[in-house]
C-alpha cells in the first residue's frame, strides 16, 4: 500500500479530468463508429468496456509512470483489436501515452519506445486479418497508426527540449548573476582595504619620518593609523555583511532571517566630506566643489559614485607625490557628473591593469550603472578623473 502512494500523490487534477474526459469519448465515440464500419466488426460487449476503463484509467499516471501509461494503453489496444472490436477513440489513449513518455525521457528512448509500440499494436490486424485484406490494408494500418504516435512523439520531443533549453538558460543567468556578484564584492573589497591600506601606509612612513625627532607628531599619525584601520574594517564588514545577508535570507525569500544584525548604510555621496578629512589627515589636502541640486540618487548610482571618488583618491595618495587633490560633483538634470583631479606626477592611465582594480575597476563601476568614465593624464599637469552616471541606468 505505502509503495503506491508516490504515484497516487503525483495525480494531478487535469490528469484525473483527462483520465475521465478519454474514458466517456471512447464509450460514447466507439459506439457510434461501430454502427459506420464496413465490413462489421465484433460487437461491443462488457470486456470491451473493461479495456478502455484500462485504457483511460492508465492516463491518471501518465505523469508519474509514463512508460508504464505506454504498455498499459498499447496492451489494451492490442487486446481489444485482437477480438476485433470497431476502431474507435481508444486508439487515442496510446497518443497521449507516447506524447507523455516524449515529455519526459531522452529523445533516443522515447522513439525506441514508439517503435515498439508500433510495431505491437499492428500485430493484432496484420494476423487476424484475411490474406485477401491483408495487402490492401497494410499500408492504411501503418500510416494510421503512424499517424497516432508521431505526432504526439514530435510534439513531446519539442515541448521537452524547450523545457531543457529554458531549464540551461536559467541556470547560466544564475550563474552569470553569481560572477557578477563576485566581481562587485571583489571591487568592494579592493576599494575598502585599497583605501585603508593607502592611508596608513602614508601614516606610517609619515611616524617612522619624524619618530626620534617629532614624536609629538609621530604620536599622531599613529592615531591617525589607529583611526583608518577601524574605519576601514568597519567599512569592510558592512561591505561583506551585504553579501552575506543574501545567504541568511529566510527560506521564503521575503527578506533577512531572524537575528540578522543591522547593517551600516551602504557610503553615498553624502559621506563625501568624511572621505575627503580621512583624506587630508593622511597628507592629501582634497578641496571638494559639489554644485547643482541633489533629488535623491539611485542607491547604485550613490554608491558607484563614492566609489569612484575613493578609488581616485587613493591612486592620488598611493601614485601622484605631493599633490593637492579636487572632487567635483555636478548633479545635472538626469545625471550625476563625478570630476576629480590632482597636480602630482603624471603616471600611466591604466593604474591597475587587472579587471576589477584600479582604473578599469572604476570604468566597470561606471558601466555597470550605464555610465562611462574618462581617465588620464592632463595637460597642465597631473591626472584626472571624469564619470558621467545616469540617474536612470
Amino acid at each position: 500500500m505505502r509503495v503506491a502512494l508516490p504515484q497516487v500523490r503525483g495525480i494531478t487534477l487535469p490528469d484525473g479530468l483527462l483520465a475521465v474526459v478519454m474514458g466517456a469519448i471512447f464509450v460514447v465515440g466507439t459506439g457510434q463508429a461501430a454502427t459506420q464500419q464496413v465490413p462489421p466488426r465484433h460487437g461491443l460487449d462488457l470486456l470491451a468496456y473493461v479495456l478502455m476503463g484500462i485504457a483511460a484509467a492508465a492516463l491518471l499516471v501518465r505523469q508519474v509512470w509514463p512508460f508504464g501509461t505506454l504498455v498499459v494503453t498499447v496492451a489494451a489496444t492490442i487486446a481489444y483489436l485482437a477480438v476485433r472490436y470497431p476502431y474507435g477513440p481508444i486508439l487515442l489513449a496510446m497518443g497521449i501515452a507516447m506524447y507523455s513518455v516524449a515529455v519526459r525521457a531522452p529523445p533516443k528512448r522515447s522513439m525506441i519506445a514508439g517503435l515498439v509500440a508500433l510495431g505491437a499494436v499492428l500485430l493484432p490486424d496484420l494476423v487476424g486479418g484475411s490474406r485477401a485484406e491483408l495487402p490492401l490494408e497494410i499500408p492504411w494500418l501503418v500510416a494510421f497508426r503512424v499517424g497516432l504516435l508521431l505526432p504526439p512523439w514530435a510534439a513531446g520531443v519539442v515541448i521537452s527540449s524547450r523545457r531543457d533549453f529554458l531549464a540551461r538558460s536559467r541556470e547560466e543567468e544564475a550563474r552569470r548573476r553569481a560572477s557578477e556578484e563576485r566581481l562587485r564584492m571583489a571591487r568592494d573589497v579592493h576599494d575598502v582595504v585599497g583605501h585603508g591600506l593607502a592611508v596608513i601606509n602614508m601614516q606610517a612612513g609619515v611616524a617612522l619620518h619624524v619618530l626620534d625627532r617629532r614624536p609629538d607628531q609621530a604620536r599622531l599619525a599613529l592615531d591617525a593609523i589607529k583611526t583608518a584601520s577601524k574605519e576601514g574594517l568597519d567599512e569592510l564588514r558592512a561591505t561583506l555583511a551585504v553579501y552575506r545577508s543574501a545567504v541568511e535570507a529566510s527560506p521564503n525569500g521575503h527578506g533577512p532571517a531572524e537575528g540578522t544584525a543591522a547593517r551600516r548604510p551602504a557610503p553615498g555621496l553624502d559621506q563625501l566630506d568624511g572621505l575627503v578629512g580621512s583624506m587630508g589627515s593622511s597628507g592629501l589636502p582634497v578641496e571638494l566643489v559639489v554644485t547643482g541640486e541633489c533629488r535623491g540618487l539611485p542607491a547604485s548610482v550613490d554608491l558607484a559614485a563614492y566609489r569612484i571618488v575613493q578609488e581616485s583618491l587613493t591612486n592620488v595618495l598611493r601614485h601622484a607625490g605631493p599633490a593637492t587633490a579636487t572632487v567635483r560633483v555636478t548633479h545635472c538634470p538626469g545625471e550625476v557628473v563625478v570630476e576629480v583631479t590632482d597636480d602630482g606626477r603624471a603616471r600611466m592611465s591604466n593604474v591597475t591593469p587587472s579587471s576589477g582594480q584600479g582604473i578599469n575597476g572604476m570604468r566597470e563601476r561606471a558601466a555597470g550603472v550605464g555610465g562611462t568614465l574618462q581617465a588620464g593624464p592632463r595637460p597642465q599637469g597631473g591626472f584626472g578623473v571624469l564619470a558621467r552616471l545616469p540617474l536612470g541606468g
